[in-house]
């Protein structure tokens, strides 16, 4: 459950295409959310798209710090918070994680903040789904 496999990795152009101009998005600094309900072929609930912009982080070695750091807190939190979720409403989705932050951030507070992420995601989940 601790794994984070090839299937959970969004790949696909025209999902990520999907996600990019239909999915609906938050904030919690310093990360973007974007998420969109989905059919997956894959047997997981969720496949995830971690992105850190260039235009911010010149330096490739910064950018794979942060992507290896949300990686890393990402694969850690899923099974506790965000899988059992998505079982027990029986939903798949494709997901989107941007860091927006100006610097690297501490792996204490990037992985307080994605864990707040992760619960303000299934927060939006179920109020956009009530009405």
């Amino acid at each position: 459950m601790y794994s984070f496999s090839k299937e959970e990795r969004l790949c696909s152009v025209k999902l990520i295409d999907k996600l990019f101009h239909s999915g609906s998005s938050f904030l919690l600094y310093p990360f973007r959310i974007i998420w969109l309900k989905e059919t997956l072929p894959a047997e997981k609930p969720v496949q995830v798209l971690i992105s850190v912009p260039k235009k911010k982080f010149k330096r490739a070695v910064d950018r794979n710090l942060l992507k290896r750091r949300i990686r890393e807190i990402y694969r850690l939190q899923k099974s506790e918070h965000l899988y059992p979720f998505l079982t027990e409403h029986s939903v798949t989705m494709i997901l989107g994680i941007n860091y927006i932050g100006n610097e690297i951030g501490e792996y204490s507070f990037m992985e307080k903040k994605l864990n707040a992420a992760i619960l303000k995601l299934k927060k939006v989940y179920i109020e956009s789904h009530v009405e």
